[in-house]
């Protein structure tokens, strides 16, 4: 995509113009799927596992960045302080290859993803990167028995994984003009309705940054 398009793409999520209304049959189509995705879980087809330990999924609905890897890198550092034992996981997006894999100083981007490496650096906790993120869990768990807590870096879609806790993350975009993709950002519908994966925890990283608890089921 070219970066005028993406541009232009973008700014139509935040009103309800002529590009918007041309793609919503397609958000239509994008709803129908992630309904149905989240419905396979809810209704016990799709299975759900848990972590040994607390997992803190630190998420959000909107495509594009929102500021969550400052978010992770936070809640890090309050748990560490309060003399916890955190771990990191992250699906590790950009990466080469699919292989689960523990996070290094001296990893490589291309490896482990630039985020992932930017927290093991940043917070000198483990981490470590699967597409299917429990597959991060149970090698970091497997390394780092004594770990306490989890935090995984997005995967607030991510169904097939239990979270005890959930923030989402929104900036000043909000929910823009309050359609799915690619009609606007959402990548699911907002407030969240039903099972599974509520959400504790609403943060605004924008201009106002505001942090508040309201249970979404």
């Amino acid at each position: 995509m070219s970066t005028r398009l993406e541009s232009m793409l973008t700014r139509s999520w935040m009103h309800r113009g002529w590009l918007a209304w041309l793609l919503l049959p397609l958000a239509g189509l994008f709803k129908l799927m992630a309904s149905l995705h989240r419905a396979w879980f809810s209704c016990g087809m799709g299975s759900i596992q848990s972590a040994p330990v607390p997992l803190i999924v630190v998420g959000n609905v909107v495509a594009g960045g929102v500021g969550k890897t400052p978010v992770v890198l936070a809640l890090v550092e309050h748990l560490t302080q309060r003399g916890l034992s955190v771990g990191v996981v992250s699906r590790g997006h950009g990466r080469r290859d699919d292989t689960p894999q523990l996070v290094e100083s001296t990893s490589r981007a291309e490896d482990v993803g630039d985020e992932p490496l930017l927290v093991a650096r940043r917070s000198a906790v483990p981490v470590a990167v699967a597409r299917q993120r429990m597959e991060a869990v149970h090698l970091l768990l497997k390394a780092h028995p004594h770990l306490q807590v989890l935090v995984s870096d997005d995967g607030l879609q991510h169904h097939a994984m239990h979270h005890d806790v959930a923030v989402c993350v929104f900036d000043d975009r909000g929910v823009g003009n309050g359609w799915p993709l690619p009609a606007g950002p959402l990548r699911e519908p907002w407030p969240r309705q039903g099972t599974p994966g509520s959400v504790q925890w609403v943060l605004n990283t924008g201009s106002t940054p505001q942090v508040r608890s309201e249970e979404h089921t």
